[in-house]
């Protein structure tokens, strides 16, 4: 790997490192919205608090910090398998050891992307990486949706008609409007999905057969062909599942109007959430939309208050990947619901938020991702938001991310972006010898 590149990775596990420390400092409890009733379709308690839950790959975090913590033996108890991910040839004729923890030491998604790194793993030594802690692990049950909606399409009905039940929706002016809504916050929390906490066989429970064997297939490059296909390192969109991954937002500007709540975040690249208030998808399409029957990288958004909580429906989504994460497809579609979190004195500290996955492709079940924004200013007293304009300097040279100085010369096929253009990298310089299964078979790759 590249020294540059390499570089790269060591800064992103210090920015990883030093936001999982702050969070840990200054953290309030993972929790769900108080409500004063109980709802059909939001505020259902969590099944298990993530501050209870303990990181798969601790023993990989303690080594960034005392190389004597790292352990590149089994567990005790631990018997490992023959062949795992990172001594295998052909991950896809493994299949029948995906689903067992040992196939990838224990780790953890996110281990498993950060694992080349010296900072992270000690040095590079692929066919050697350390182990997870093969007992840690964030049941599946406290993932998927507690609610028992189908889709996203039922869950926002039920939920209207109990707000119309209760009287509303509440129709604001600019006169009623929640003014204080307004203003700059930080997350508070942690959630599953930081892939900190999870094995990746309990990940794979949530995904149908095609994507399961697109989530291995990237633990498979990231762990042992060491060929991340990050979308941000090559400028490529982020999509829109990239909202929930901590490392890629950080201040949340939050404007509020009676016709348009607008969110904008981002790091690498800019997320902009815009929520049309009392409008309708049209339903004549494969999927909802607002204007044209075209996915949209961050979908269509629109919502209705109910008293003092958003909530809101995204669909005519345009299917991604995450690094670290799942990919998702055009099917996916949310239902969410913003409600204020308040102190004892009744003044606006955060936003609660609360969003339900539906993906019938890639997701076997609806999931669930609880988290927690802190207000830490106002618009008009805070820094403004710098917008993000990505510059590619990292290239996918034979498969290998690569810094390339300006004025050199490189090959590049072009990437399709309609495509997967991440395994198509994969596919033609690293899978030339594997057996992948048939195009039209159970684990086909087209969407």
């Amino acid at each position: 790997m590249a020294d540059g590149a390499r570089g790269s990775c060591r800064d992103l596990f210090r920015v990883l490192l030093s936001s999982l420390t702050l969070v840990a400092a200054s953290a309030m409890c993972q929790q769900t919205a108080d409500i004063e009733f109980r709802s059909v379709g939001r505020a259902w308690p969590l099944e298990h608090r993530i501050e209870h839950a303990k990181g798969v790959s601790g023993g990989g975090f303690l080594c960034s910090l005392a190389r004597r913590w790292c352990q590149n033996r089994p567990p005790r108890r631990i018997e490992p398998l023959d062949v795992d991910l990172f001594v295998s040839g052909d991950f896809y004729g493994d299949r029948e050891h995906w689903n067992d923890p040992r196939y990838y030491r224990c780790n953890s998604p996110i281990a498993m992307e950060l694992i080349w790194t010296d900072t992270f793993f000690g040095g590079e030594n692929p066919r050697s990486p350390r182990w997870g802690d093969c007992d840690a692990d964030y049941p599946r049950d406290a993932i998927i949706s507690p609610y028992p909606f189908p889709t996203a399409q039922a869950h926002y009905a039920a939920l209207r008609a109990e707000t119309r039940g209760r009287g509303g929706p509440t129709v604001h002016t600019y006169a009623t409007v929640p003014g204080e809504w307004s203003g700059v916050y930080r997350i508070a929390d942690r959630s599953w999905y930081t892939m900190i906490y999870n094995q990746i066989p309990t990940v794979l429970s949530l995904l149908t057969p095609e994507y399961q064997a697109r989530f291995v297939q990237q633990a498979y490059h990231e762990g042992n062909t060491n060929a991340p296909q990050w979308p941000a390192q090559y400028c490529w969109p982020e999509g829109f599942m990239r909202r929930w991954h901590r490392e890629a937002v950080s201040d949340h500007h939050v404007t509020v109007t009676p016709d348009v709540v607008q969110i904008l975040t981002g790091v690498a690249r800019n997320f902009i959430t815009n929520i049309y208030v009392g409008a309708e998808f049209k339903m004549d399409g494969a999927v909802p939309y607002l204007a044209k029957h075209v996915p949209q990288w961050y979908g269509e958004t629109i919502g209705f208050w109910d008293g003092e909580a958003l909530i809101t429906w995204t669909s005519n989504i345009k299917g991604w990947t995450v690094h670290g994460a799942f990919e998702f497809s055009d099917r996916m579609q949310t239902v969410e619901v913003y409600t204020p979190n308040r102190d004892k004195d009744g003044s606006l500290v955060g936003l609660n938020h609360e969003a339900v996955f539906y993906d019938p492709v890639a997701l076997v079940q609806p999931v669930r991702i609880v988290r927690n924004l802190s207000k830490t200013g106002e618009l008009d007293a805070s820094e403004p938001y710098v917008y993000k304009e990505c510059i590619q300097t990292i290239f996918p040279i034979s498969g290998v991310p690569t810094p390339v100085a300006p004025g050199s010369r490189i090959e590049l096929v072009v990437p399709d972006m309609h495509d997967r253009p991440w395994a198509r990298i994969w596919e033609r310089e690293f899978e030339r010898a594997m057996q992948r299964p048939a195009e039209d078979g159970i684990l086909s790759f087209d969407r």
